[in-house]
């Protein structure tokens, strides 16, 4: 910052086009640092100021420019890009009168309650939702003149509403003495809330800004709904309001980003000329997050166009009208169907504790609410099946045979390494009544392939899972077939029913039976159906396990309905035999042999390789 000036020199005489004699004071340029030293609200950035004021001052080209506003525009662009605060600006002024303070004269009652509903536009929209659009925030002093006024003709209206919808889309100006009366107006009495730290350079002091314990009329309090509908346009005072109630989460902002205003700007006179320069001399910083929303202004929760921001407020007031109605469903939902009921147990009770805490009072999207269950969920069951969805459907399977058999060919892999290794890899296990019908082609095209090979390295390391219901008839392919085996024994919650899943006596094509090696490739991404196989396949020691612990998925979840539209809750409601030890549900299955998972392959062909040629 010791240079701060120089760039603005150097600004000035490069767009210098003709070199005349001054027309301009040449204490200008020294002029507007000294009042920039002096005003500055954030002093932190004035570091070595005072050696780039004698610098400028003794630089009398800078002021060759004739026109003065010409002056007044180069200046504040290098001002401007030098300091990186669009607020600064300097201007050519000759006919500026000071603007004086708004003063509201003696009126009688009914005049000001005509002003103030003239000033104030207030409705109370469908479902008690309260809307409140003011443009301008008044400060501490008129509020104690109009404020029982303003409590009996337009707050006492606004506190029976269920929500409110706080407009200041269109509020650009008002007084910081303002913000505690609103700040506290949507809070409680106890405890008071350090709401905002405001600095004067001018005079050098200090405010924190704190609510109040003692208001007229009731308190909105912090329960209900709070939207704040936000503009471009919106500055100053309402950004402050809207940035304290964002950040205490108070409020949801919807709308634009606001326009990064100021606390206060001085327009201070340079000289004895008529240039003026603005400069921000008053800043504000949030005790909770340590900035200000001045130059950046308030980022919205939800950013749509201001026009339609007052749609986007209602849609979620009424989606937060049906949150409690959803958590509700969702903990009787896990408690009867979750396939581990004694995890299951006071699911309700524990979801709507969390309700009651208000832990989803800020939601503002349906996504939103999606993701915060399923975060929720998996945090107090200990199970990432157990989420929040979207119903999926399943694929048509009515192909032509030419098609079909594309596609069979595109989803698996199948080849034959050295020493007559089978390799097979697909990454998904499909449904029973749609695997039947191709079997056939299944059969010719992939298995045909790698039946007759010595040994075998089945791929699942990016098998993500689907259907169980083909995995009897899969598994069967790997053991003889004289007499039926027990695979598993899954439990079922709503039905409460325990299925057995034997292997099965007749297949299409050839058996690889169950003296040939067998090794299955896993990695961190092998889940649900494929972790049922690699299950079944490690317990019954039919194969050795290679690469990484599984995904810790689940058998194919049922999705219930929770509201209109696509929401649904996928819940596990079926679970292995786990008398014999815990269940892979939710943990994975570890491998015989950890290894990485793009290491996997190179591990198995080499334990294969030495087994094969130890055998001969």
């Amino acid at each position: 910052m010791a240079k701060m000036l120089l760039p603005l020199a150097l600004l000035v005489i490069l767009s210098n086009v003709l070199a005349v004699h001054c027309s301009f004071p040449p204490t200008l340029v020294s002029d507007i640092a000294k009042i920039f030293m002096d005003n500055y609200c954030y002093p932190k950035k004035l570091g070595g100021l005072k050696e780039a004021i004698e610098a400028a001052s003794n630089n009398t080209e800078i002021l060759s420019i004739q026109d003065p506003r010409t002056l007044a525009s180069v200046l504040t662009t290098g001002l401007q890009k030098t300091i990186n605060d669009p607020r600064l600006v300097i201007s050519y002024d000759p006919d500026y009168i000071p603007a004086k303070p708004p003063v509201l004269p003696p009126l009688p009652p009914e005049q000001l309650i005509t002003i103030i509903k003239s000033s104030i536009k207030l409705e109370v929209l469908e479902n008690n939702v309260g809307y409140l659009r003011i443009d301008r925030i008044i400060g501490e002093e008129m509020a104690e003149k109009i404020g029982p006024l303003l409590v009996e003709n337009v707050w006492n209206k606004i506190v029976p509403t269920s929500a409110l919808i706080f407009d200041l889309r269109y509020t650009a100006s008002g007084e910081m003495s303002g913000v505690p009366y609103i700040v506290s107006y949507f809070s409680e009495a106890e405890p008071l809330i350090h709401i905002d730290t405001i600095y004067d350079r001018p005079l050098d002091t200090t405010t924190e800004l704190w609510s109040m314990t003692t208001l007229l009329g009731e308190r909105y309090g912090k329960s209900k709904d709070l939207i704040i509908l936000t503009s471009k346009n919106t500055k100053g005072v309402a950004e402050a309001v809207s940035y304290a109630l964002k950040n205490l989460k108070r409020a949801t902002i919807v709308g634009e980003k606001t326009a990064g205003g100021s606390v206060k700007i001085d327009k201070l006179k340079l000289g004895d000329t008529d240039f003026y320069f603005d400069v921000p001399t008053v800043s504000s910083t949030s005790p909770i997050t340590g900035q200000s929303w001045e130059i950046n202004g308030v980022t919205p929760c939800i950013e749509v166009d201001a026009e339609d921001a007052l749609d986007a407020a209602v849609a979620i007031i009424n989606l937060r009208a049906k949150i409690p109605a959803i958590i509700q469903a969702v903990g009787v939902l896990v408690e009867d169907n979750y396939a581990f009921a004694d995890t299951g147990a006071n699911a309700s009770e524990t979801l709507l504790g969390l309700l009651e805490k208000g832990h989803y009072s800020m939601i503002a999207s349906q996504e939103e609410l999606e993701t915060q269950l399923s975060s929720d969920l998996k945090e107090l069951f200990g199970d990432k099946c157990l989420a929040i969805t979207h119903k999926p459907g399943k694929p048509p399977m009515n192909l032509p045979p030419e098609m079909l058999v594309e596609m069979i060919k595109s989803s698996f892999h199948t080849d034959v390494l050295e020493n007559n290794i089978g390799y097979l890899c697909f990454d998904a296990f499909g449904d029973y009544e749609q695997v039947a019908p191709i079997a056939k082609v299944v059969v010719e095209n992939v298995w045909n392939k790698v039946v007759d090979t010595d040994a075998m390295i089945i791929d699942l390391r990016n098998n993500l899972g689907g259907s169980t219901s083909a995995i009897s008839g899969f598994c069967s392919y790997f053991f003889d077939g004289e007499k039926p085996l027990l695979l598993d024994t899954l439990y079922t919650r709503p039905t409460e029913t325990t299925t057995e899943m034997w292997t099965l006596a007749q297949l299409t094509g050839k058996r690889y039976g169950q003296k040939k090696s067998i090794i299955i490739l896993t990695s961190g991404a092998t889940a649900s159906a494929a972790e049922e196989f690699v299950y079944i396949m490690k317990k019954l020691g039919r194969a050795m396990i290679v690469g990484e612990t599984t995904n810790g998925g689940c058998h194919p979840p049922e999705h219930f309905h929770l509201a209109d539209g696509n929401m649904y809750l996928s819940i596990p409601v079926t679970h292995s035999d786990t008398t014999h030890g815990p269940a892979w549900e939710g943990a994975g299955i570890s491998p015989h042999i950890p290894v990485p998972a793009d290491a996997a392959l190179d591990t198995a062909r080499e334990i294969l390789n030495k087994h094969l040629r130890g055998q001969k």
